[in-house]
């Protein structure tokens, strides 16, 4: 026999369940008052009606055992955008010393009356003014080596560190290795003293005239000490060794991926 809803009869028990048979999260546990027994839907109500209240019903339980999604929003995205940094690369140093490309030849221009010694053009008028500016304090600055080639670096790393019976790391400690030396960019220049020449090449430079004069005026002229004692690069000490940076080649060459810090001055 069917009911108005044209569903059969069925007898009170035959839809009798458990309560493990009902979601935990739709059971009633209250011990007060009357037990609201959850009965099928279709029971309750039925019809259209029914059928509304069970789509419901499996809406929200969907919602319960659904797991949320992990990716962020777009606005998170935006928000937090990925980590860039920015790691200095030391990669390419040998024994301490920085790889350094040839300077172009037609960027050299000498430096001495015979020609022997030649740096780049910026370097060139900066030193030859530094000169100027010594002498007139009484110093006479004498230019001892400027731009060197790959060849002739070759030369005095392996040749005269096979003369010496040193090892490549004790060589490296006074010259640097091929396509590593400072030399090689055209804005490194030995600088010795005219008054006592056997202090050229020496750590006793530091105690002439012209050292002195450097140490106090070099800057004024864009130049600074390439090896100062105790130096991050772990290169003997070289009081002779100094190095143009006044424009944006020689700063990104000496300085670019170095890791070196500024300064703090008083």
């Amino acid at each position: 026999m069917n009911n108005k809803a044209g569903f059969p009869k069925k007898s009170p028990n035959s839809y009798s369940h458990s309560s493990d048979d009902i979601p935990a999260a739709l059971r009633d546990t209250s011990d007060t008052g009357n037990k609201l027994k959850l009965q099928p839907p279709v029971l309750i109500t039925g019809g259209l009606a029914g059928f509304v209240l069970l789509a419901v019903i499996s809406g929200f339980l969907f919602s319960l055992t659904t797991p949320k999604p992990t990716t962020n929003s777009v606005a998170e995205t935006i928000s937090s955008p990925p980590l860039v940094t920015n790691t200095p690369d030391n990669s390419k140093s040998v024994l301490g010393h920085f790889e350094y490309p040839e300077a172009p030849e037609s960027e050299l221009v000498a430096i001495t009356a015979d020609g022997r010694i030649r740096m780049r053009k910026s370097a060139a008028v900066k030193f030859q003014a530094m000169v100027q500016a010594a002498r007139s304090a009484g110093v006479i600055l004498v230019p001892i080596s400027g731009f060197r080639s790959v060849k002739q670096q070759n030369q005095l790393f392996f040749e005269i560190s096979a003369q010496r019976n040193q090892t490549p790391a004790e060589r490296a400690a006074l010259s640097a290795p091929p396509g590593h030396s400072e030399h090689h960019t055209g804005y490194a220049v030995d600088i010795g003293d005219r008054t006592v020449p056997a202090t050229n090449l020496q750590a006793n430079f530091d105690n002439t005239k012209a050292y002195q004069w450097l140490q106090a005026n070099a800057a004024r002229f864009s130049f600074e000490l390439s090896f100062p004692k105790e130096n991050l690069q772990g290169v003997s000490y070289e009081p002779w060794h100094w190095r143009f940076v006044g424009d944006s080649d020689s700063l990104e060459t000496f300085y670019k991926a170095k890791n070196i810090k500024p300064v703090q001055t008083q």
